[in-house]
């Protein structure tokens, strides 16, 4: 696959800039792929949708890990945690940064290429939400960019399809919880011309031996967003229960536990949008986008969901 079939336009304006005033009211458009029938509902109508699924949740919880230095003035992002309490992250100016150098509260230790450091946190995480650079307005509420179910904390980057949940909308739900820590390789855009050729960097992810006894049997598994996909298809071909997943999905790829999705709208020649168009088709996909821009649905984080089943 050519990664330019990854392209779309999008209007600038159709960029959430905030979440929805209540998680559960940002819109859904449902998708039947059986069908090809569309709806358009509000999130809250989840339950009104669904067929006996078992909705599977990544619980991880974003770190406040955009951390400032002040000189040179730029900024530190934790990407990892690694063995013997040392990081993986970006740092920039990176031309300007030292090895063996501590800025505030970071101590880069070895420069790793493209942007990446080997580094130490002199005490626990103390920045901000590292929201996407699309995501130009402050965020009143650091807790919006965590979902409701959020744990373990490890992530660089909210696992978005799960903002929409509320406490009383799981409450009717059959739920189950993986955890993947995401790190922002899931988001970099594919440069590479043919889509075959990028590689992911793999991320951590961790299940209980009864959450995936529960998914295996499971008679219809919704998965919640990318993350948890790539995690269920990657203990489906015989992965351990913890580890780090590398499973790059793109079209042509055959799903073995994940038989519904629900996923925010996201950006052009990203390996999220891949991912949609392995479970929908590409030229469904670029349908279904086309309509959510017409219907002038908001995309990206802070944006409206689609279900498709």
């Amino acid at each position: 696959m050519k990664t330019a079939e990854l392209n779309y336009r999008l209007p600038p304006e159709l960029i959430a800039q905030h979440p929805a005033d209540r998680r559960d009211a940002s819109r859904l458009l449902v998708y039947d792929r059986t069908s090809r029938a569309v709806r358009h509902r509000v999130f809250a109508d989840l339950p009104d949708e669904l067929h006996g699924e078992l909705v599977v949740v990544n619980d991880t919880r974003v770190l406040p890990a955009r951390i400032p230095i002040e000189q040179p003035r730029g900024e530190v992002l934790l990407l990892e945690r690694g063995e013997d309490g040392l990081w993986e992250g970006l740092a920039r100016p990176t031309k300007r940064l030292r090895a063996g150098v501590r800025y505030g509260d970071v101590e880069l230790l070895e420069y790793l290429g493209e942007g990446r450091w080997l580094l130490r946190v002199h005490g626990e995480p103390a920045g901000e939400a590292p929201l996407p650079p699309y995501i130009v307005e402050p965020l009143e509420d650091p807790e919006r960019y965590q979902t409701v179910y959020a744990r373990e904390s490890g992530s660089a980057a909210a696992p978005t399809a799960g903002l929409h949940f509320t406490d009383e909308l799981l409450a009717r739900l059959d739920v189950e919880r993986v955890t993947l820590h995401v790190g922002l390789d899931t988001f970099r855009p594919v440069t590479v011309k043919d889509l075959d050729a990028h590689t992911l960097h793999g991320e951590r992810y961790e299940v209980r031996p009864e959450a995936w006894e529960r998914i295996r049997k499971a008679e219809r598994v919704l998965a919640v967003g990318t993350t948890t996909v790539r995690v269920l298809e990657s203990l489906s071909r015989g992965a351990l229960l913890a580890g780090r997943t590398s499973l790059f999905i793109r079209p042509g790829f055959e799903f073995r536990r994940v038989d519904a999705l629900l996923t925010n709208f996201h950006l052009p020649r990203s390996t999220l949008l891949a991912l949609v168009m392995a479970f929908v088709g590409v030229e469904e996909t670029r349908r279904l986008y086309e309509l959510a821009i017409a219907e002038r649905y908001r995309f990206y984080s802070f944006g409206d969901a689609m279900l498709i089943r």
